[in-house]
């Protein structure tokens, strides 16, 4: 069977406050204290490190669907789900921290009492590509076209 990947769908408003945030404070900073002498690479380190991982997440959060297994990447974080231990998906906008760029999420419950969001851009084609490699399962909420996914 054929590997999918979907990257996740994007809030510009999660960018603004992601990007926005370290660059308000970094301007802050050199408005109040102009660097002098060799802080100026300090300065930099400073602006790099804190926009690193931000620009790492937005870059890089994709979600993997192979044969039997959903892959999570999110910068330096990795999740792996067996797609047989998924027992119920549902849409939510719950804002808790996840692999997730925006609050149009699918809320996936697997394995003993695990749950992972995610919010794949494609959300329906998400789901046709994930019921193509399990059954469907029992509705739980609506899930793109108002219908639940597995």
């Amino acid at each position: 069977m054929e590997t999918f990947t979907f990257r996740s769908r994007v809030d510009a408003w999660l960018v603004a406050v992601t990007l926005g945030v370290p660059v308000a404070v970094l301007a802050f900073v050199l408005w109040r204290f102009p660097p002098q002498g060799s802080a100026h690479a300090v300065v930099a380190a400073a602006v790099l490190i804190p926009l690193g991982l931000p620009l790492w997440l937005l870059a890089s959060t994709r979600y993997q669907l192979s044969d039997d297994t959903l892959r999570i990447a999110s910068g330096p974080f990795r999740w792996t789900v067996p797609i047989a231990e998924i027992q119920a998906i549902r849409p939510t906008r719950n804002p808790l921290s996840s692999p997730a760029l925006s609050l149009q999420r699918l809320e996936i419950r697997y394995g003993p009492g695990r749950t992972v969001l995610i919010s794949p851009a494609d959300q329906d084609g998400f789901l046709r590509a994930l019921e193509t490699r399990r059954p469907p399962l029992p509705a739980s909420g609506s899930a793109g076209r108002g219908q639940a996914a597995g």
